[in-house]
């Protein structure tokens, strides 16, 4: 290998990890110096960061389960790198999430306290920032930590990529089942061990959040009549408790397993492309790959350095406006920007020697800033998504303004103003979708758009950083309420939490964004790895979608995301409908609660939070695992193919429509209470009942953004991800190859 190039990684992503890291623990310090404010906010910041924890240690262990289990098989029957990598890639996914949601407990009663001493915007909106910032900065550094730790051990310490051979990828055999396998699949693994940790976060954190939040709203808001995060509501604490393990801790991991797909899919199918088409037999073939292999990981480490530029920036600034969304919507522009500035500097280095006939064989259309351009390509992209996800649920804009406005009318006009709304939502960015991925296959084929994909996520850091601010900050207004401070502190925490909603729509997009585009590169990794059948005479990728066993996949992979999502909703439900019944219990056997001469019992409540989501959350995500898995080994490789495209374009959409729907039904509610309906004001007469068809379009659709939306993402990528992985096994041993019968039917 050339040393320099192993010198520039070392450099540059170490260099990143560290400052990441560093500042991230220097934010977490910061913030716990803050003051909690006075006995009753820290009691009530007390019960919700034990809730937490408690379910969080809870999941992990019946994850760490699964997980072993999993990384034994992959281990015996894969390769047991893999097996390893996928260990690695769990622990780094759990660590990020687990120290995120330890964070959010701690900031949340301190921004509570900011907001109740300095009654100002700016100055709470630091806290809160800085709070985000931690989960952000654990992601994009966790990530990229476990990734050099594979790619220095498997790649070059074990000798997986030997840059001084004229065939440098270096191939081995799995002991019991005989099948060769490259470095292609231990980086699968990696990103296979994120995948899992990030599903089960997310699935199981969104069933536990949605289900406190719509048991509080139904009787709370809708039935007693009493505000949110009122104390006399015993599901609160468990509600805040959700804010906490699903939308921070399930956050995070979900970005950051998006964020390391992104970057796998791309040096995948960079080796994968290397085996195939680029003429493995020259030692300038050899140099080329290694580039194209370190790209991703050497552009991300940039996209980590420039993070940590744009988080600085509002929580250096001395002075922050009132205005949330400028300040935060700055942050991660700097970050964007000093990203692309850095990654031209990265391409030209690394790509102006190679010669035009070897960047002709890479399909790098415009020469050494081909992938570059791609990256930029898939940044403008996402920002252009999350704009128009932006339009779509901020209540500063027509489509959210409608549906409050259909509230007046009642909560069937409300729950239907907000699902076409959300229908309406999908057709834009899947528009931006399509020109971003046509340009990015212009511009480098099937690289550059794994390099569009890795680009969207490239300053990951940022936007994990201002969406975990948002929870971070409902939690504060619940502690405002439960600790009985002045109307101004809710204000201002409603205010921060608004923006919230939305910064947290952006990030749905920009995670649904590079899903489609990392998958289509994992597809075409898979293909390549299946090998015969999927290769025409110029080595180009060919999937026939009308032979039988690929369409026949197809419809039925188009089915997966809308079985996922039911058995979602399903769960939401169940758990919501056992908190319904327990808050009535406790208004009726205890009227004094409502009065507020008794306290509720909210550890019951927590109990059943966390028992419905524990319980609920593993047969969808063994779903999401078994399906692609038993499929191969029943029908081939291609019915599997078949799957993952149907399941991706029917993801898509499905994530666009349930989190922006969600969203602008939860900002509706906001835009009604704040007093943007004319004529409809707090203590008017009309008020209760419009606002009570609004809270019932908000719980409509808080499974829809909050679990059912996040976890598609997750679900296409995982599917992806696990095929790649077993391929080389299910590609000879399945029962149509076995009986002959696929050669006779399918032409297999």
């Amino acid at each position: 290998m050339e040393p320099q190039y192993l010198n520039l990684l070392t450099i540059i992503v170490m260099f990143a990890v560290v400052l990441g890291l560093g500042y991230a623990a220097l934010n977490f310090y910061l913030v716990r110096k803050l003051k909690e404010g006075n006995e009753r906010m820290q009691h009530i910041a007390a019960k919700i960061r034990e809730g937490a924890n408690a379910f969080i240690y809870y999941e992990y262990k019946i994850v760490a389960i699964i997980g072993a289990i999993v990384a034994v098989v992959l281990g015996l029957f894969i390769a047991w790198e893999a097996g390893v990598a996928f260990v690695i890639g769990a622990v780094m996914s759990a660590s990020a999430g687990f120290v995120g949601m330890k964070i959010a407990t701690y900031a949340n009663v301190r921004v509570t306290n900011a907001a109740n001493e300095t009654r100002n915007i700016g100055k709470t909106l630091k806290v809160a920032f800085r709070g985000g910032s931690v989960m952000g900065l654990c992601v994009s550094g966790c990530a990229l930590l476990g990734a050099i730790i594979v790619y220095c051990i498997f790649g070059w310490a074990l000798g997986m990529i030997d840059i001084s051979a004229a065939n440098p990828i270096v191939e081995k055999a799995n002991f019991i089942t005989g099948q060769s396998y490259n470095l292609s699949i231990i980086l699968s693994g990696y990103a296979l061990g994120c995948s899992i940790i990030a599903l089960f976060n997310r699935v199981g954190g969104g069933i536990y959040t949605k289900a406190a939040d719509m048991g509080a709203d139904l009787v709370g808001k809708t039935e007693a009549h009493i505000p949110e995060d009122d104390p006399r509501n015993p599901a609160t604490i468990a509600d805040n408790v959700g804010d906490n393990v699903g939308d921070v801790a399930g956050l995070g991991a979900d970005l950051l397993e998006s964020y390391i797909g992104a970057i796998m899919a791309t040096v995948i199918l960079a080796i994968e492309l290397f085996c195939n088409t680029i003429g493995a037999e020259t030692v300038l073939g050899s140099a080329l790959l290694l580039k194209m292999v370190l790209f991703p990981i050497l552009f991300s480490g940039i996209g980590l350095i420039g993070c940590v530029i744009g988080i600085s920036y509002p929580l250096i600034k001395r002075k922050l406006s009132d205005n949330p969304h400028t300040e935060l919507n700055l942050a991660t522009w700097i970050s964007a920007g000093v990203t692309v500035i850095g990654g031209i500097a990265l391409s030209l280095f690394l790509f102006q020697d190679v010669s035009a006939e070897a960047l002709k064989a890479a399909k790098f259309a415009i020469g050494p800033v081909s992938p570059w351009l791609a990256a930029t390509l898939g940044i403008v992209a996402g920002i252009v998504i999350g704009i128009v996800s932006e339009y779509y649920t901020s209540y500063d804009y027509k489509p959210t303004k409608n549906i409050a406005e259909a509230s007046k009318e009642g909560a069937a006009l409300t729950v239907t103003q907000g699902m076409a709304t959300g229908m309406i939502s999908t057709m834009l960015p899947v528009v931006i979708l399509g020109v971003a991925i046509f340009a990015c296959f212009a511009l480098g084929g099937m690289y550059g758009v794994g390099c569009g994909a890795m680009g969207m996520l490239s300053f990951v850091a940022a936007t994990v950083s201002v969406d975990t601010y948002g929870p971070i900050s409902d939690n504060a207004g619940g502690i405002a309420e439960m600790s009985h401070l002045d109307e101004d502190v809710r204000a201002i925490t409603d205010k921060l939490d608004s923006v919230g909603n939305t910064t947290a729509a952006i990030g749905k997009g920009f995670a649904i964004g590079s899903a489609a585009l990392a998958t289509m590169s994992m597809m075409s990794s898979y293909l390549y790895a299946a090998g015969e059948g999927f290769l025409d005479s110029g080595l180009q990728l060919l999937l026939n979608i009308i032979r039988g066993d690929v369409i026949v996949g197809a419809i039925i992979g188009a089915a997966i995301p809308y079985l996922f999502s039911g058995m979602l909703i399903n769960a939401v439900a169940k758990a919501a409908r056992q908190m319904v019944e327990e808050v009535r219990r406790q208004f009726h056997e205890n009227p004094k609660i409502l009065t507020g001469e008794a306290d509720p019992d909210s550890t019951k409540c927590v109990s059943i939070s966390s028992q419905g989501a524990l319980k609920q959350m593993i047969v969808p995500s063994i779903v999401a695992i078994a399906i692609p898995v038993v499929c191969g080994f029943v029908f081939g490789p291609g019915f599997v193919g078949g799957i993952l495209i149907g399941a991706t374009l029917s993801a898509i959409m499905l994530a666009i429509y349930t989190g922006n729907a969600g969203g602008a039904w939860d900002n509706a509610k906001k835009y009604i209470e704040s007093g943007g309906v004319k004529g409809i004001e707090k203590g008017e007469e009309g008020y209760d009942a419009v606002h009570d068809a609004a809270v019932v379009g908000d719980t409509v659709g808080d499974p829809l953004k909050d679990t059912v939306g996040p976890s598609l993402d997750i679900l296409i990528k995982i599917m992806s991800t696990i095929s790649l992985v077993c391929v080389v096994v299910f590609q000879k041993f399945n029962v149509l190859s076995l009986t002959g019968l696929g050669a006779k039917f399918f032409g297999m």
